[in-house]
């Protein structure tokens, strides 16, 4: 029997590996929260531009649950690297486990006035506190820069 529970933890620590290093640490609480969770992934187009240049991103939230309660109706923040910062937060009705649904996509466009290299953060926020996150950099070369 100890063979058999060592085979699954080993198992599970590799296919975690495999998967980029995430849930490794194996609690009997946590047991299959790993598989609720979306991943979410941060795009820019075009990732390089010249200055001012306009970019469209999109966060997307791929596998996991329809209905994980962390990111049902939740602020978004988005933090731009250049100084600025914009939050939106959804009107939904209360969460229904197994009935409401998580928005899985977000895109929005911003306007980069100057050149640099811009890390932009993306935050999904249960009242004051991140429960998801991702990040992707803009680099921006100099171009019709206004005078400083």
């Amino acid at each position: 029997m100890r063979v058999s529970r060592f085979r699954t933890v080993l198992l599970a620590a590799l296919l975690a590996l495999s998967a980029g290093g995430q849930g490794i640490a194996l609690a009997q609480d946590d047991k299959g929260a790993g598989d609720r969770r979306p991943k979410i992934a941060l795009r820019a187009q075009p990732p390089v531009g010249i200055s001012p240049t306009r970019v469209v991103l999109t966060a997307e939230l791929t596998g996991g649950a329809n209905d994980f309660e962390e990111f049902y109706c939740p602020t978004i923040e988005w933090d731009w690297g250049d100084d600025t910062r914009s939050e939106s937060t959804l009107d939904c009705e209360p969460y229904d486990a197994g009935k409401s649904e998580i928005r899985r996509r977000f895109t929005v466009v911003h306007i980069f006035k100057r050149a640099g290299a811009f890390r932009v953060y993306f935050r999904i926020k249960q009242r004051d506190k991140a429960v998801g996150n991702a990040t992707t950099t803009i680099q921006i070369r100099p171009g019709a820069d206004p005078p400083f």
